[in-house]
């Protein structure tokens, strides 16, 4: 009797993998958590019994993102308040399209005498029925109404919002009434898909260049675990790790003042900060030079000095 071939079986996908979780799900036989945590957990660790990996890096990420997408608030994604572009009340056509001009926008907010007030905001396309005829402008009557929401708020609440109020810009208002931040529709789609760049973006520089010399140039709102990564070293105990995210932050507590261009704040673990660009409310850009010239100092183990970074100073 002669033996019929086998048919070669095809190896499960991933999509069946993530069917079988899902079942599992259902009757009760997963152990591993809820099913957030069971898809992140496909995504991130493909099973090797699903077989060949069915999307791509791309995909992963999104896919990713788009189940952290749940979890924002608006403080997690908006643009803080040390970099909002903004215009008085008062300000003539003139001075409207130069902020516009400086800052790159084709929307900015408009506040009434301080940031703390904000009134509105205006976009380009309201300016044009002026154009050549300034004398006609008032901004007052042009400007757009702009939704107020707290930085609790989750960033899927504030997408309905945007929709309801059809609306591209919030801003971002504390439980005392003062401006914290704004929150754009371009900042959500980057949360999803990323930087998206178009003919109009200016290149910015990288947030963290290495030098020849062996230390690192980095913008001061580089998070400071991306930082520890690059130096392979620690730089915050854990009790301060709760109150500092980013590099500018990291000095700022070490010097207790915003320190100026040109003045350098030395870290225990061997690094010395030296400020290449700060204004009175921020520092922008550092160089992270290692003390002695070594590019790469022992880990340091800053848990045993006991009082960790305040009062370390700044020459």
């Amino acid at each position: 009797m002669r033996q019929l071939a086998r048919t070669p079986q095809a190896s499960p996908s991933m999509l069946e993998g993530l069917l079988r979780r899902l079942r599992e799900l259902a009757t009760g036989d997963n152990h591993n958590g809820g099913l957030r945590e069971t898809l992140e957990d496909l995504l991130e660790e493909p099973d090797t019994e699903t077989g060949p990996e069915q999307f791509t890096a791309e995909e992963r990420e999104l896919l990713l993102n788009a189940l952290s997408f749940g979890e924002l608030r608006v403080e997690d994604v908006m643009v803080p308040r040390a970099d909002i572009r903004a215009i008085e009340l008062g300000a003539s056509l003139g001075d409207i399209v130069a902020a516009m001009q400086a800052a790159g926008h084709s929307r900015l907010l408009v506040y009434r005498e301080t940031l703390d007030d904000v009134v509105g905001l205006v976009h380009i396309k309201d300016l044009l029925p002026f154009w050549g005829d300034g004398e006609r402008f008032e901004l007052a009557a042009v400007m757009r109404p702009v939704p107020v929401v707290p930085p609790s708020m989750r960033v899927l609440d504030l997408l309905l919002e945007l929709r309801r109020s059809q609306t591209h810009m919030v801003a971002v208002v504390d439980e005392f009434g003062g401006t914290d931040g704004l929150v754009t529709v371009e900042d959500l789609v980057v949360e999803l898909l990323g930087e998206i760049h178009d003919e109009h973006t200016a290149e910015e520089p990288a947030q963290l260049v290495r030098r020849s010399d062996g230390g690192f140039e980095a913008d001061a709102r580089l998070e400071l675990d991306e930082l520890e990564q690059a130096l392979d070293c620690q730089l915050l105990v854990e009790d301060e790790r709760d109150e500092v995210d980013t590099l500018g932050g990291l000095i700022v507590t070490m010097a207790d003042r915003i320190p100026e261009a040109g003045e350098e704040v030395h870290h225990p673990a061997g690094f010395v900060f030296h400020v290449l660009d700060a204004d009175p409310r921020r520092i922008k850009r550092v160089w992270i030079k290692p003390r002695n010239g070594d590019p790469k100092p022992p880990r340091a183990t800053l848990c045993a000095t006991g009082d960790g970074l305040a009062g370390q100073g700044a020459d």
